[in-house]
């Protein structure tokens, strides 16, 4: 039977088609020298603007940014009291108004005054804040307490990620105890005060100030404080 087995015909290798060399309308992404379609691009969603809220009454206005306008009050007295140690130091010479023990006293009643300034913020006012506004809340969903935040803090579980404004706080009071060390040699004669070294003590830090006394006025005014505070809430702020 195996002649039966064997009746087939043979394949003819010429019988079979060769494949076509070219892509087929059907697959165009095929072949060696084509060009992969481009993904579609997917645009990024819009995010929804905030919604606009009625102007405020001149009385209302007053309220609302009531908080502003005292931190302000307390940050011109800090501006200037830099600007006569920074100014002294770029000119070469301190003011001539003033002594060089009320030179070197002016610099540590500004450290003074911020060490007393940040330490109410951090440890009354920005916990209150915090409630509402995350500009001044930790990771933990809460502000700080217990003084002014100092050095690079401790690792760990447990560690707190601060708002910017507590990062600044930071930054000022570190370079502003190496300023504070350096006045107390010069009032106590251990060394020459030496402006050009108490502008390299000052500058760094000065810097982070400015900008940090202008940022936390503008988180404390009306158009802020309104999307989160109520008039009546704003009546009730200990401050």
């Amino acid at each position: 039977m195996a002649s039966e087995a064997n009746t087939e015909a043979p394949v003819d290798a010429g019988s079979i088609p060769e494949p076509d060399a070219k892509p087929s309308d059907e697959n165009p992404g095929s072949g060696s020298g084509s060009v992969p379609a481009p993904e579609s691009s997917v645009p990024e969603p819009t995010p929804e603007p905030e919604p606009s809220l009625p102007p405020l009454t001149p009385e209302e206005f007053r309220v609302f940014n009531r908080l502003a306008d005292q931190m302000e009050s307390f940050h011109d007295h800090f501006r200037q009291i830099y600007a006569t140690l920074h100014t002294a130091c770029t000119m070469g010479r301190r003011p001539a108004n003033l002594t060089l023990k009320q030179f070197l006293d002016e610099g540590l009643r500004l450290a003074r005054y911020l060490e007393a300034h940040h330490s109410i913020e951090e440890t009354h006012l920005y916990p209150l804040l915090a409630r509402k506004m995350p500009e001044f809340r930790t990771s933990s969903g809460h502000g700080t307490s217990g003084g002014v935040a100092r050095g690079k803090g401790s690792g760990g579980k447990g560690k707190k990620e601060e708002c910017e404004l507590i990062l600044q706080h930071r930054v000022i009071h570190e370079g502003m105890d190496e300023m504070v060390e350096y006045l107390r040699r010069c009032k106590s004669r251990e060394c020459e005060l030496e402006l050009g070294v108490l502008r390299e003590k000052i500058e760094p830090w000065g810097e982070v100030l400015l900008r940090h006394l202008d940022q936390e006025v503008g988180d404390l005014g009306a158009e802020k404080m309104r999307r989160y505070w109520t008039l009546q809430e704003m009546k009730a702020f200990p401050m």
